[in-house]
């Protein structure tokens, strides 16, 4: 009887197991045919970036020339956390070949990097260019074209020469000039083989962080006038570098211009206050209304804003410098693409009376809008104080740069997160990187944004800032204690090294997972049919596992 009973009951299990099969088969199937269908679309370019001050070195090497950074950190040593500074940082000054090489077994299609305006022009101005200079560069980029490699050039990454910090810097207006004469030396240097070009990177960062709160570079601390000065100047040196190009070298190098934003996704942190955050995300966009939006010139609520909070100060004029009509003409319309740098998002909501206002735009307020910026808490946090992890706003700011400026080609010029010790298993980077890469495809595949490129922050380990060399955010290891600055892969370089190959974020990291559980699901239940119609049907087989399965009942009974 128990034989009987242990037969059917084997029987049972065996078309449950043939039945079910099928089924997640053609689950599966689905799963797979998907995997396949998440691909980036066939002209689209992965890069990888890194800027002149952070990773360079030699900060005294030749006849460079000392920029604003070289000068702020040797007269504040305590200014970051690790009382560090870039003189020597990955020294590529001198290891160009080893980030050469990075980048070509990264397999990227192109590496964006900056170049030092001290280091080309060590005057600042364009009387005297510097050999030694002009060589770095022009064995980079040789070595990147070698290699099959665009080279992505942004002209302005944060090291402005002290001189000219000494005649004002971006709050002198001649510095318009001085940028477009430093922006033709590297034209004609370079602009055969350079087809990318990025004027200034971040004007809200050198602006609000460099002439308001004064904790970088320059360190001017004047936050009634400063960072919008900056912000007028910076716009007008934009504009004439790109018109000279689209004058004087277009037609020539067919080449492209653009500028690179810094946007943080704001969201109301309940609907009583969306009207402020359409402010606080108007006023991080007040330049970039300048320059991509079809009126131009200054948004007319912040420039209310602004006039009136002046006026309540007692100034008898807006802090806000006016733009001309010939100036607003001459910014409006100068960019071939969209740059855009995203990190991480707030949720918004209006200052109250007892409220402490930080430091804008990477502290927690907004003071000239009257808004506080706060964190979801479902938002996890990354090694950085002001860095909080929301993959949806990347697609978000797509969104609205659409719907705000029309069809215009995206480039995302910096994307990545910060990560704290030695660890080379940086899976927390990989989950970054993957959720972030598929909120830029469903911006392109399900919102229509025209987004061309995707490039990630950074290639390689550097100096971050006022964090020194304590966040890390590179896809490879420096180790900064080494005197050759030793690279080492992390598992995100493999896991982006596959994102490049197959053109997907859904990478062999990913779908290797998935066949491990299709082999489970379907290819073993198949085996374990077979091995139970042997049982079935083979007296010997199943009465030896009978006896076995019977016999321990029995003695657990």
């Amino acid at each position: 009887m128990h034989r009987l009973y242990f037969m059917l009951c084997l029987e049972k299990e065996i078309w449950s197991i043939y039945i079910m099969t099928p089924l997640w088969q053609g689950v599966f199937c689905v799963l797979i045919c998907n995997v396949h269908a998440i691909k980036f679309p066939p002209e689209f370019k992965f890069g990888a970036a890194t800027s002149a001050y952070q990773v360079e070195g030699a900060w005294n090497v030749s006849d460079k020339g000392l920029s604003i950074w070289d000068k702020h950190l040797h007269s504040n040593p305590d200014l970051n956390v690790d009382h560090s500074n870039a003189d020597i940082a990955c020294d590529s000054y001198r290891y160009w070949r080893e980030d050469v090489r990075i980048a070509a077994d990264l397999g990227v299609h192109f590496y964006r990097f900056s170049i030092s305006w001290p280091r080309l022009l060590p005057t600042g101005t364009s009387e005297r260019i510097s050999e030694d200079g002009k060589a770095y560069y022009n064995n980079l980029i040789n070595g990147l074209l070698e290699k099959g490699i665009q080279p992505v050039v942004t002209l302005y990454h944060w090291d402005l020469p002290q001189r000219l910090q000494n005649l004002g810097g971006w709050t002198n207006p001649l510095i318009a000039d001085w940028f477009m004469d430093y922006a033709k030396v590297a034209f004609s240097l370079f602009g055969d083989r350079v087809k990318t070009w990025v004027t200034i990177n971040e004007p809200i960062i050198i602006c609000d962080v460099g002439y308001n709160r004064g904790a970088f570079a320059p360190g001017v601390k004047d936050p009634d006038f400063g960072n919008y000065i900056c912000h007028k100047n910076i716009l007008l040196a934009h504009a004439k570098a790109w018109r000279l190009y689209d004058d004087e070298y277009r037609m020539k190098y067919h080449g492209k211009v653009g500028i690179t934003n810094h946007l943080y996704w704001f969201e109301p942190a309940s609907e009583e206050h969306k009207d402020i955050t359409d402010l606080v995300n108007l006023y991080m966009r007040m330049g970039i209304h300048a320059v991509f939006s079809k009126e131009g010139g200054w948004p007319p609520k912040i420039e209310k804003i602004v006039a009136e909070n002046s006026k309540k100060q007692g100034y008898s004029r807006s802090r806000l410098p006016a733009l001309s009509k010939q100036e607003t003409i001459l910014i409006k319309g100068t960019y071939d693409f969209f740059g855009l740098n995203y990190y991480t998002s707030r949720r918004v909501r209006k200052a109250k009376p007892d409220d402490k206002f930080q430091d804008w735009p990477l502290g927690e307020s907004c003071v000239e809008i009257g808004a506080i910026l706060e964190y979801d808490t479902t938002w996890k946090r990354a090694a950085c104080s002001w860095f909080w992890i929301y993959p949806e706003g990347i697609r978000n700011i797509l969104k609205s740069i659409k719907d705000s400026y029309g069809d215009i080609e995206v480039l995302i010029t910096e994307n990545g997160v910060p990560t704290r010790g030695s660890n080379l298993n940086d899976y927390e980077r990989i989950d970054y990187y993957k959720k972030h890469l598929e909120q830029v495809w469903l911006a392109i595949n399900k919102d229509g944004v025209n987004v061309t490129a995707y490039t990630a922050w950074t290639m390689i380990d550097n100096f971050e800032w006022l964090d020194g060399y304590t966040a890390q955010f590179g896809l490879y290891q420096v180790d900064f204690s080494s005197s050759n600055r030793t690279r080492k892969p992390r598992a995100s370089a493999k896991y982006y090294a596959d994102v490049i190959r197959s053109r997907s974020y859904v990478t062999k990291y990913t779908t290797d997972e998935l066949y491990l559980l299709i082999l489970f699901y379907t290819i073993l239940p198949g085996i374990l049919v077979i091995v139970m119609l042997i049982l079935l049907y083979c007296p010997v087989a199943a009465k030896l596992l009978y006896d076995e399965r019977y016999t321990l009942v029995n003695v657990t009974d």
